[in-house]
């Protein structure tokens, strides 16, 4: 817990009085990739007529393709998430019974038996059992998403069977807090349109992070004692 304190406290030290820090982009996986650009998958032989020619497929040409297709290209990505989701759930049950049984006349026993009893007390009713149970229960869960974002994302690495690995990142500061937007995933080439964008929803394992830290970030989350103590007590 004290480990936890201090780390906590070197965390908040950042923008103790002044405006947080960006995070350093000299160790980041999208510079790393722009400067290593890695091996072509295949080698192409360069011919000489293009030089010469009024056509030409490279990205530079004016009909060229200029959608990300290799390591240290960038793409835009749009992130519109508008959805909503309501689920209502109700259950009722009910359930009701007894038994009663009399041995009234088995002998003259409980006759005999009445005789020794206090006043009011019989044995013609010797058994007499009774039960009811009850149970209902309602849930419901409304959920409310709306975002819109575009970032730009670097290519980090091409897979074998040429899908894209592409990670973003983008840091905004207004006064005293600072907004981090963070995206991830994996996309087709084909699915990049030749504005080179592409939407969230054809991201494979898509990880979008939207958040940030500042002093009215730690305002708004409980202190890191309030937190442990809540995983750890029972009440």
């Amino acid at each position: 817990m004290v480990i936890m304190a201090l780390m906590a406290g070197c965390a908040r030290l950042d923008h103790l009085g002044k405006a947080p820090s960006f995070t350093p982009q000299l160790e980041s996986g999208e510079r790393v990739a722009m400067l290593d650009p890695g091996l072509p998958l295949r080698a192409e032989p360069r011919r000489q007529i293009d030089d010469a020619s009024l056509w030409s497929a490279s990205k530079r040409s004016l009909l060229g393709d200029r959608r990300a297709m290799k390591r240290g290209d960038i793409l835009t990505v749009v992130i519109e998430i508008d959805e909503k989701a309501e689920i209502s759930n109700s259950t009722a049950r009910s359930r009701s019974g007894s038994e009663n049984m009399g041995v009234s006349g088995l002998f003259g026993l409980p006759q005999r038996i009445n005789e020794n009893l206090p006043d009011g007390a019989s044995m013609e009713s010797a058994v007499d059992l009774s039960s009811s149970a009850r149970s209902g229960g309602d849930g419901s869960v409304r959920r409310s998403e709306k975002l819109t974002l575009r970032i730009g994302a670097t290519v980090l690495q091409v897979l074998p069977n040429g899908v894209l690995e592409i990670q973003g990142s983008q840091e905004v500061r207004v006064n005293f807090e600072l907004r981090e937007l963070l995206v991830s995933g994996y996309v087709r080439p084909e699915d990049i349109s030749r504005q080179n964008e592409i939407t969230y929803d054809k991201i494979a394992s898509a990880r979008v992070s939207y958040g940030g830290r500042g002093q009215i970030t730690d305002v708004q989350q409980p202190r890191y004692g309030q937190q442990v103590l809540d995983a750890i007590l029972p009440f």
